[in-house]
């Protein structure tokens, strides 16, 4: 008969809506938590900027301490939800540097210094689970990491912040502007009063970066993710986009790329149209969604609440699980799969269809100048149509590719841009899904 294990000390940085969530969760769950790992978890402090702070459940008051090092350094998993670079950076490395198991929720560290605190991690024996770190409650870490670590994942393709999809899907539901759904998602607490992290598309190229890293065990710094956000997309973007049977979603998308010197990867983060039949354009609301396609499994789909307290709690407590039954089994933490170490690529390496918006002078031969335009530059035209402009001199141009290198687009858009029948190009999406 195996003896009892200890109780495996617990300490939680951080009380803010998350933190506040898993404290009330392991106090409440207690008994239920030590049947499902074999000992008692025990929270031994909960480590907070402010004693006397407002908190969204009551979390005792012997458990709150200013002294996250001394906390950190009696603790046998440590679960970091603070947020940001530092002081975080700093007491994951001293949690793993001492032994422990770290639990984060935190994308933009993961993203930035993942590869070295895994490095740390391994170096020690530790182990560091971060399944919170990308689409709250959905479960897409562990499964890119462990699940499908012996198939070959050929793309990654995932709506992965929420507010950007609440203010896409009431601009697409209700004909709102950006302005007006913005306000909306703030005032309904989906939105931050500074939302540049979610509008500008940063929150999602942490998370990208994340998703490719793991579906091609390569190192892919945030810096080489492609970026745009969402505020350039207007209320017409969205008309046009519908009326030709697409909605546009900020979709993270990460892919193996076939170059002439080999194979690569590329990670972006962009508004994207996406046919209206595709199961990621009938994500609505603040919801998240990531859809996999690998070798052998085929075309996965992972759905569910990309945020909010208890989701993410939900995430962090699966981690405190499966770092516990390590402890209680005993043994080193498990190293990540071997690099491939694919080499990050451009965008312009990628190869899609576009959707490009221009008003242009509505005078006769204007459609032939602009058609020659994109054949100069070997881009295939699928469809054109034309409908009238606010101005009775001008006219909406909406033209659809075949399949098109970036390069090649970029090319063409430039030449537009200087092409006196152009008045303006009014939006340029890429087309995925099809």
């Amino acid at each position: 008969m195996q003896a009892a294990y200890r109780p495996i000390r617990v300490a939680l940085l951080g009380a803010g809506s998350v933190g506040s969530q898993v404290a009330r969760l392991l106090i409440e769950n207690a008994d239920e938590l030590a049947s499902r790992v074999g000992t008692q978890l025990e929270l031994t402090g909960v480590a907070v900027r402010n004693l006397d702070s407002k908190r969204d459940s009551d979390i005792p008051k012997e458990l709150l301490t200013t002294d996250a090092e001394g906390l950190i350094l009696s603790s046998d998993i440590v679960i970091e939800l603070i947020g940001g670079i530092e002081p975080a950076k700093t007491w994951v490395k001293l949690a793993l540097s001492s032994g422990s198991d770290v639990i984060t929720a935190n994308k933009a560290l993961v993203a930035a210094h993942g590869p070295e605190l895994f490095d740390l991690a391994e170096q020690l024996g530790a182990q560091l689970y971060f399944e919170a770190a990308v689409a709250g409650a959905i479960p897409i870490i562990r499964p890119l990491r462990e699940s499908l670590a012996g198939d070959r994942v050929d793309r990654v393709m995932g709506i992965v912040n929420g507010t950007t999809n609440f203010i896409l899907d009431r601009m697409e539901s209700t004909g709102a502007d950006f302005d007006d759904a913005l306000a909306e998602a703030q005032e309904l607490g989906y939105a931050e009063a500074d939302p540049t992290a979610d509008i500008e598309g940063f929150d999602a190229a942490s998370k990208a970066a994340i998703l490719a890293s793991l579906a091609f065990h390569s190192e892919v710094p945030v810096e080489k993710v492609y970026r745009e956000g969402i505020t350039k997309v207007t209320a017409l973007t969205i008309e046009t986009a519908r009326e030709a049977g697409y909605a546009v979603k900020l979709l993270a998308i990460c892919e193996r790329i076939q170059t002439e010197s080999g194979e690569g990867l590329v990670a972006r983060v962009h508004p994207t149209l996406i046919p209206l039949e595709h199961p990621l354009a009938a994500v609505r609301g603040a919801y998240n969604a990531v859809f996999v396609e690998a070798e052998s499994a085929g075309q996965l789909m992972f759905y569910g609440a990309g945020a909010g307290g208890a989701e993410t709690a939900s995430a962090i407590l699966g981690d405190l699980v499966s770092a516990a039954k390590r402890h209680v089994a005993g043994g080193p933490g498990l190293a990540d799969s071997v690099h491939a170490n694919l080499e990050v690529l451009p965008i312009q390496s990628i190869t899609t269809r576009f959707q490009i918006t221009l008003q242009v002078r509505d005078l006769p031969g204007v459609l032939a100048s602009i058609a020659s335009v994109f054949a100069k530059h070997e881009v295939s035209v699928e469809t054109v149509s034309q409908s009238a402009a606010n101005a009775k001199t001008s006219a909406i141009l909406t033209v659809m590719t075949h399949a098109a290198s970036e390069a090649d687009l970029e090319s063409v858009v430039s030449e537009l841009e200087s092409n006196s029948a152009v008045q303006n190009i009014n939006s340029v999406i890429r087309v995925e899904g099809i």
